[in-house]
Parts: structure tokens; C-alpha cells; sequence
């Protein structure tokens, strides 16, 4: 995975394995957070009143508004699970704040032992990399690598994974989920106790024909936001999705799955959400032990 692109590799090297590390993490940044309708940490004794109204609902109703739940949250925190076509199988956690925008995230490769792992924190226009002893060895014994995301210029952002992603990775997440209300079989599958939270399962499937018509209607800064996530299922050679969403009885998401085919492999992410508009505190790592991106690309061509 990440770590093992840095190893071995000289400075200059060491720029394109830090690019690419990087993307990769800002793919979990978007795939993550990208179906964020975020869960409640609620119990089954409140459920019954509210699950009650979400039956009554039409299902595309019931999607809808846990999607505008969630735009509205400041916080909120997930466990992921799933193969990406980047990193095949991996597995994370993260917290998010959106006012101001603020991620630390960690996210490891499956099976490939307990250095293939990578650490993120973004944070003021600016994402820290961490990827273990091996990146230290390329960073003159610092453990962090830092990206000025307003700086990097087309080349770099281009590294980064198709950049687009260096551009979505502060964008509200709960975009994604939205999708899922305008697909034309969407149905309620039945309900299912998450984390101990009484859900009402939902799925969906929708072609990005189907995603961008949705559109319609939408204010500007909504469209500009949610074609973002378009270009980058495009990049990734993806035109149908399969989404599942739990939504548990205070109207929230609690859990949500995506699924898609695209030309370099599966994508197949599952979110659980909780803590939701609970504090997140996100906080640079040290100056001693950060390296600017810039001290590595002094030099180097392309």
C-alpha cells in the first residue's frame, strides 16, 4: 500500500510516493466520508414512534431526509471497511468537523501486516500524511509529510490520485448519500439493530445519468459540490452504483454501503457513523517532526 511505494526510493522518488500515499488517503477522505448521512448513537427505547413515521414514508422520502439531516451536522464520527481500486481492502476510522473543516483519520491495508497503515489529520487548508518508520526514513527521520492544498499546483494535485480529490477532500460528505433518493428502485429491505440502534434498511441502485439529473433543481453551490463526486466515480471508470443506507429513528443514517465497477476494480465501502455533533478536535502534528512537500520537491522535475 502507501508505505510500501516509499520504500527504498531516494528524494526524488520519495516525491511521487508521497503524491500518490497521499492520494490514496484523500480517496479514503471522499469514499469515507463520501456517503457521511452519520448515525446516532441513540437507543431502542425511542425507536418505536419515530420508526413508525419512516414506514409511513416513501422510501425515496424517507433517503431524502436523512441526507438533509446530515448536511446539517457540524460532526461526526465513522468506521470504514471495504475494498477500494487503489488499496484493495482496507479498514479505518475517522472524526470529522465540518465548521471549520477539520479530518484525522487513520486507515490500514488488510493483510499486509502492521506497517501498512497511514495516519491523515487536515486541518486549515493543509493535509499531514503520516506513514510509519518507512516514510520517517524518507523525510530525514520526520514522521509527518505536509500538503499546502491551496498551493500544489495541477501537477501535483494530478498525482494525487486523478486531483480532483485534493479539491473534495473539505467538501460536505453527505452529498453522496443524497444520490440515493433519486434512484428509481429504491426500497425499504426491512429493519436491523446496528451498534445496538434499531435501523430501517434501505437500497437503491442508480447510474450516474440518473445521479447528475438529480441535480436538477438544486441550488448552484449544492451541484457544484455533488458534480465533484461525479468526476470522481468517472475517473475511476464507474457508471452504476448500488447504495444501502440504515437510518435509525432519530432520521439519521447510521449506516451506509456503496458499491460500484470500475476500470481498475471493486468499489465496495461500508460506513458506520456515531457521535454525531459531538467536539472534534483536529491539531497539526509538531513543526520537529513535519516536513513541507515543498522541501521535497526542491529540484525535482515534474
Amino acid at each position: 500500500m502507501v508505505v510500501h511505494e516509499r520504500h527504498g526510493a531516494g528524494r526524488g522518488k520519495g516525491h511521487g510516493a508521497g503524491t500518490r500515499a497521499a492520494g490514496a488517503v484523500l480517496a479514503g477522505v471522499l469514499l469515507c466520508g463520501g456517503a457521511v448521512g452519520c448515525g446516532s448513537s441513540g437507543s431502542d427505547d425511542k425507536s418505536a414512534e419515530t420508526s413508525s413515521e419512516q414506514v409511513r414514508m416513501a422510501p425515496a422520502a424517507a433517503v431524502r431526509a436523512a441526507a438533509k439531516k446530515s448536511e446539517k451536522l457540524t460532526s461526526f464520527r465513522y468506521r470504514m471497511t471495504g475494498t477500494t481500486p487503489e488499496d484493495g481492502r482496507i479498514e479505518g476510522e475517522a472524526a470529522m468537523s465540518t465548521k471549520p473543516v477539520a479530518v484525522s483519520m487513520k486507515m490500514r491495508a488488510v493483510g499486509q501486516g502492521a506497517d501498512a497503515a497511514v495516519e491523515i489529520r487536515l486541518l486549515d487548508g493543509a493535509m499531514y500524511l503520516n506513514g510509519g518508520k518507512e516514510a520517517a526514513g524518507e523525510l530525514d527521520g520526520k514522521s509527518w509529510l505536509k500538503f499546502d492544498m491551496s498551493a500544489m499546483d495541477e501537477k501535483q494535485t494530478g498525482a494525487l490520485s486523478g486531483g480532483s480529490l485534493s479539491r473534495q477532500a473539505d467538501r460536505n460528505p453527505a452529498d453522496d448519500s443524497a444520490f440515493l433518493s433519486g434512484a428509481d428502485d429504491v426500497k425499504r429491505v426491512g429493519e436491523e439493530t446496528i451498534d445496538g440502534v434499531r435501523t430501517t434498511h434501505y437500497r437503491g441502485t442508480i447510474t450516474l445519468s440518473q445521479m447528475r439529473k438529480s441535480l436538477k433543481g438544486e441550488d448552484a453551490a449544492t451541484r457544484e459540490r455533488r458534480e465533484k463526486s461525479l468526476k470522481a466515480y468517472e475517473e475511476m471508470g464507474i457508471d452504476r452504483m448500488s447504495m444501502d443506507m440504515w437510518v435509525d429513528p432519530d432520521g439519521h443514517t447510521k449506516r451506509f454501503r456503496m458499491r460500484g465497477k470500475g476500470d481498475k476494480g471493486p468499489l465496495d465501502m461500508t460506513m458506520t457513523f456515531s457521535g454525531l455533533n459531538e467536539p472534534v478536535t483536529v491539531k497539526a502534528p509538531p513543526a520537529d517532526q513535519t516536513m513541507d512537500l515543498s522541501e521535497l520537491t526542491e529540484g525535482v522535475e515534474g
